[in-house]
């Protein structure tokens, strides 16, 4: 058997996640090593695309203050690496006036003084003219929000990862992880050891967390597309204004519809049986950190994202409450089914 390499921290899984904890870590000067099974770049998992929607509207306060920083380290990145990252388009919000979720969105951009317009049927045509808004749906716009160049996000990510010593090595697919006080990881090209160990593999993370006796209750599922044929060619493209949209609820979907100024979408995404994220330690132990089940909407969230595993990582108090995002919430689904 071949002598082990040995880092500091090994991170599994060059998604945007992954990318932006082994950054974060290596920024502490910690010796880091990027493992990913397939070759960079990828369309396999949910970090590939021309752009993300990036947003501050929620209808939870939690991921809303989150994204306050979300969008300061986006910027911070753009000027260390000289590369536009965001493009400003607003967010339409509609949905039921009266409905709960809307009443939802609106609530938390209020409650965290979000800049934001709120529009009437009257005034409506003025400042969306290619959509039509339902009778009784309420709209507003989260000014702040637009589109991230994800593929060009990522690609930056894991260049200021190397540019500061870390280590990327792809094509090398896990087959073995073996917990302890040293982590060992077994690959189809090596063996390497690590004080600690960050699992990000997004669709294949139970594959992995098998080998450390873990399973969580993730669904792999693939975006549905809907494309659409616009009368007036390139009504819809961002060079003409055209946002963001997110409509609440309504005939065509029991779940949020979500639209961008593109024709991206994320493809294979894990999700949770509540749609938060997983952002935690290992159980049993300590210094695995998980962080997978992004739901679709987890690319926005990567620096802060990589900051929060970065600090489980190092054993320090996160930056945020992170009760939403525990393991230990599926036992309590599970005995209230």
């Amino acid at each position: 058997m071949s002598t082990a390499e040995v880092y500091d921290y090994i991170v599994i899984g060059a998604g945007v996640q992954g990318s932006f904890t082994a950054y974060q870590l290596v920024k502490r000067k910690k010796k880091t090593l990027l493992l990913e099974q397939f070759t960079l770049p990828h369309t396999r998992g949910s970090s590939h695309g021309q752009t993300r929607m990036i947003r501050k509207a929620y209808d939870q306060n939690f991921y809303t203050h989150m994204m306050e920083e979300g969008y300061e380290l986006w910027a911070q990145l753009e000027r260390e690496a000289g590369v536009k990252l965001f493009r400003r388009t607003g967010l339409l919000v509609m949905g039921p006036e009266n409905s709960r979720s809307y009443l939802d969105f609106k609530s938390t951009l209020e409650k965290n003084k979000i800049p934001m317009v709120v529009l009437t049927p009257d005034n409506f045509n003025q400042h969306i003219p290619n959509v039509i808004l339902a009778d009784g749906d309420g709209a507003l716009v989260d000014t702040t929000a637009g589109v991230l160049y994800a593929d060009r996000a990522l690609k930056v990510a894991q260049g200021q990862f190397h540019k500061l010593g870390g280590v990327i090595k792809d094509q090398e697919k896990v087959t073995d992880i073996k917990p302890g006080l040293t982590v060992t990881v077994s690959t189809s090209a090596g063996v390497y050891q690590a004080k600690g160990l960050v699992i990000t593999a997004g669709a294949w993370a139970n594959e992995l967390l098998a080998h450390v006796n873990l399973h969580l209750p993730l669904e792999v599922m693939r975006i549905n597309v809907c494309y659409w044929k616009e009368k007036v060619p390139d009504s819809y493209h961002v060079n003409k204004r055209f946002p963001c949209f997110l409509l609440t609820e309504g005939e065509e979907a029991k779940d949020h519809i979500y639209g961008l100024p593109s024709n991206e979408y994320p493809g294979l995404m894990k999700l949770t049986p509540d749609r938060h994220f997983v952002v935690d330690r290992h159980p049993a132990y300590g210094n695995i950190v998980i962080g997978t089940g992004f739901s679709g909407h987890g690319f926005k969230f990567g620096p802060v994202i990589g900051k929060l595993l970065c600090e489980l990582s190092l054993g320090e108090v996160p930056s945020y409450d992170l009760s939403p995002f525990q393991i230990s919430r599926f036992q309590t689904m599970k005995s209230s089914l």
